[in-house]
């Protein structure tokens, strides 16, 4: 919130004269004088620098195949950052709800819970992958990538982290994963599709990440696969990353498509539509990346 500045009764008497001399002051384009400079307009000298001093670059006029591949990933990342704050931004800010809680808040067993729970641990897993990968590979569009999960991924993971925190509810139940979802396709079954690259055996897990015998949520990797990443380098830890993150992505997007339709708040059916969308179109993204560098690994 921005506020107004105090009006000092002393200085009431000069109110004409700063009126002079803005009237008098330089008007060479069409911008306003804040704080005695000149905003928006064109400046002497040709500058439209907005005030902050400094010519504008000329940019150079080619770029390298690796520079375009860098900014399209880069758009990607924008794109998705924009979609995770407007996902949130009804009424929350980093997860916390800006309306008391109610009678009418979600409970234990519902839609708004259980996904907020299970998609919190599903985010978790993404971004340990994508640490894992950053460390391990110097290829600028990986890297880029693997930002990008990172930041959206926690962003939204701590939106869900206050949901559950404000309804009262714990941030972990006893029930399995996915009980709010009893018909969801486990990985490796109904998520690929076509064109989509394979997935080896090794990545269809049966239940959570250290806790086997558990079911398992939609395209998570299993513990195997985790300690595989971590021990691959170079081009063959981009290529497995990114052959986990297909499942894993299409995964999320079937989690946040029965969310975005069940819920019962805004705020969750808001984010499950904007993690479906914006994962679904990183997908054809992780595609493409995985083909230019060779695709799918061999089963280990």
């Amino acid at each position: 919130m921005t506020v107004p500045p105090a009006v000092d009764d002393d200085h009431d008497d000069h109110d004409d004269h700063d009126e002079d001399d803005r009237d008098e002051g330089d008007h060479s384009g069409d911008g306003r004088l804040v704080d005695g400079r000149h905003v928006g307009g064109h400046h002497a000298g040709g500058r439209d620098d907005g005030g902050r001093g400094g010519d504008r670059q000329q940019e150079p006029s080619g770029h390298s195949a690796p520079d375009r591949k860098v900014r399209g990933v880069a758009v990607l990342v924008t794109v998705a950052l924009l979609a995770a704050a407007v996902g949130g931004s009804a009424g929350v800010w980093w997860g916390r709800s800006n309306a008391p809680v109610s009678a009418a808040a979600p409970v234990e067993g519902s839609v708004d819970v259980g996904f907020s729970r299970d998609m919190r641990e599903h985010h978790g897993q993404a971004v340990q992958m994508s640490v894992l990968v950053r460390d391990r590979s110097a290829d600028p569009e990986v890297r880029t990538l693997a930002l990008d999960v990172m930041l959206t991924q926690q962003q939204q993971a701590g939106q869900m982290y206050g949901w559950l925190a404000d309804w009262g509810v714990a941030q972990s139940g006893a029930a399995a994963p996915m009980q709010w979802m009893p018909h969801a396709p486990m990985a490796g079954h109904t998520m690929a599709g076509a064109g989509a690259a394979p997935a080896p055996t090794e990545t269809t897990s049966t239940g959570m990440p250290g806790m086997p015998g558990m079911p398992g949520m939609p395209g998570m990797a299993s513990e195997a696969d985790l300690q595989r990443l971590a021990g691959l380098n170079g081009v063959e830890a981009e290529r497995f990353y990114l052959q986990l993150m297909i499942p894993h992505h299409r995964g999320a997007v079937t989690m946040a498509e029965v969310a975005a339709k069940q819920a019962e708040t805004v705020v969750v059916r808001r984010l499950a539509e904007t993690i479906a969308a914006s994962q679904n179109a990183e997908i054809t993204v992780l595609q493409q990346m995985l083909t230019a560098r060779g695709g799918p690994l061999a089963s280990a």
